[in-house]
This record gives structure tokens, C-alpha cells and sequence, in this order.
């Protein structure tokens, strides 16, 4: 920004803005244009001044008034929720006991792959639990690396915005239901396993988490369609690969963004209280344990 000496000022032309936000943001707009601009306090209270050269003013005003039209109707001017997340410590603590469960599944009891891998073929005759138990499967060191890495900062994210128990609760019955979609519109019998579609599902979840802005400013629409927007941007981007389950990873995302819009859009006082957090821990536990018991009696 220009600085103009303080005996030149009088001599140059001003422009009235009505609070220091609109001075600096129409400074960044005549700066673009090549204008010279200083901004100064007015006497008047609330009052803002852009001083130009006579010979700018025209084009200033221009410049502004273009700007203005183009942003006509979009005067957001409110924090957004979740700015300040923070990644839960439960995510280190989630991947920590899926790197233990490979672990033991690869070296020491291998009967727990063989009896919690998705199985087409065992699903439909009964053993519905391996929906379940799949999602806490890895088929190698390199799968589980690629699922820790991503989930540690997805799934984190979704624990700090919605909390750990909800979150959990959540993306795990998100790659239930991605193993229940291929389950369904797979026309072949196939084996599958790995928490990738849960972690889909925290994806989706942190995607629409700012929805119930809606509610409050229907102006915010352009803020929650560019989560989305960003969200499927990085499904495409982790989440199809040819040489996996795209149907597993496309399901726990959907339901993801279910999920993140039902937490969303129920009243903060109860979602966000300690009593639902600990309820929905309390069922992700208590699933987890129900379905690996049937999995291996």
C-alpha cells in the first residue's frame, strides 16, 4: 500500500468506506488494479477513507464498484465451525490397536483373518458379523500403513468435531455399510477386508460437517457445497483406486456424509454433550466385541 506523505493528503480524493474491513478489502481490489491507495481514519465515527489521486478516482470507483456487483448478496462475515479442529488423540490410540489386531492376525493367530474377512459367500450363508469384523482387517503392511496414515488424520478430525464416541460409532458403521454395498452389487463372490471404508466415512463425515450453517444462513451455502466439493475431490483422489474396493470406499463415504449431516443438524446440546459421546462409545465397544465373539467361538 502506498504511503502518501501527510502534507500531500488533501490534495487527493476520497473515497468513504463504512468500517476498516471494507477499506482493507477495497485497498486489496485497487491495489489489483494498479491504484494507488492510503487509508485513513474519517472524523466521523465508522468512517473509513480511501485516499487516491484525482486522476484514479474514476477508475477506482470503477474498480469497486465492479467488485461490489460481483459479491452482491454474499456478506458472510462469521467464524466457521470446526476452524479450529484439533486431531483427537483417540485416532493415534484407534490405529495403534488396528496395527496390534494385523499384528496378531499375520503372525501369531492367523484364525483371525480367516474368520473375520469379508466373505461373500459365508455373509450370505449366515455369518453376517463378518460385515463387522472386516473393517478391523488388514491384508498387508503396506494396506495397513496406507489406512493408519490417512485415518490417523481423517478420522482425528471427525473425533475433534463431532466426538470420539459419535465419530467412532459413525465411520465404523460407515464401512460396515461399504462392505454391505459390495456385498449387494458385487455379481461375483468375493473376499474383502480393511477399515479403508470407515475411514472414507470420516472423510465424509469432516466433508458436510458445516451443513447446519444452513439453518442459520442460508448464505452459507457456498461454504458447506465446498466441503463437499473438496471432500469428493479427495475421495477421487484416495479412495479410487482400481486395485481396490472403490465400492467399499464409495459406501463408507455416502454414509459418511449421512451420518455428518445427521450429527450436524441435531440440536448441539445433545450431540455434542458428554452423556451421547460416551453412549456411542459405549455401542462401538460393545459391537466390536459382540461380532469378534461370534467370529471366533
Amino acid at each position: 500500500m502506498a504511503q502518501v506523505p501527510p502534507e500531500s493528503s488533501a490534495a487527493l480524493a476520497e473515497i468513504v468506506a463504512y468500517s476498516r474491513r471494507q477499506a482493507m478489502d477495497w485497498s486489496l481490489v485497487l491495489a489489483s488494479q494498479g491504484i494507488e491507495a492510503t487509508i485513513e481514519r474519517s472524523a466521523e465515527r465508522d468512517r473509513w477513507l480511501l485516499l487516491v489521486a484525482p486522476h484514479d478516482l474514476e477508475r477506482a470507483r470503477e474498480s469497486i464498484r465492479l467488485y461490489r456487483a460481483e459479491n452482491r448478496g454474499w456478506s458472510w462475515r462469521q467464524e466457521l465451525p470446526g476452524a479450529d479442529l484439533e486431531l483427537h488423540w483417540g485416532a493415534i490410540l484407534f490405529c495403534v490397536a488396528l496395527a496390534l489386531i494385523h499384528s496378531l492376525g499375520a503372525y501369531q493367530l492367523p484364525l483371525i483373518q480367516d474368520r473375520g474377512a469379508m466373505d461373500s459367500v459365508r455373509v450370505a450363508a449366515g455369518e453376517w458379523w463378518r460385515l463387522f469384523t472386516a473393517v478391523f482387517l488388514h491384508g498387508d503392511l503396506a494396506h495397513l500403513a496406507a489406512n493408519v496414515t490417512f485415518g490417523v488424520i481423517v478420522l482425528g478430525l471427525a473425533m475433534g468435531r463431532f466426538g470420539a464416541g459419535l465419530a467412532l460409532l459413525g465411520t465404523f458403521l460407515a464401512g460396515v455399510f461399504g462392505n454391505f454395498c459390495g456385498l449387494k452389487l458385487y455379481s461375483h463372490s468375493y473376499t474383502g477386508l480393511g477399515s479403508s471404508g470407515m475411514m472414507m466415512g470420516a472423510l465424509g463425515m469432516l466433508a458436510i460437517h458445516s451443513i447446519y450453517l444452513w439453518k442459520k444462513n442460508p448464505k452459507s451455502a457456498r461454504y458447506i457445497l465446498s466441503g463437499i466439493g473438496a471432500g469428493i475431490l479427495m475421495f477421487v483422489l484416495f479412495g479410487v483406486d482400481p486395485n481396490s474396493d472403490i465400492l467399499a470406499h464409495f459406501g463408507g463415504f455416502v454414509a459418511g456424509l449421512v451420518f455428518g449431516a445427521v450429527l450436524a443438524l441435531a440440536p448441539a446440546r445433545i450431540v455434542r454433550s458428554r452423556t451421547a459421546d460416551h453412549i456411542a462409545f459405549f455401542f462401538f465397544v460393545t459391537i466390536s466385541v459382540i461380532v469378534w465373539i461370534l467370529a471366533l467361538r
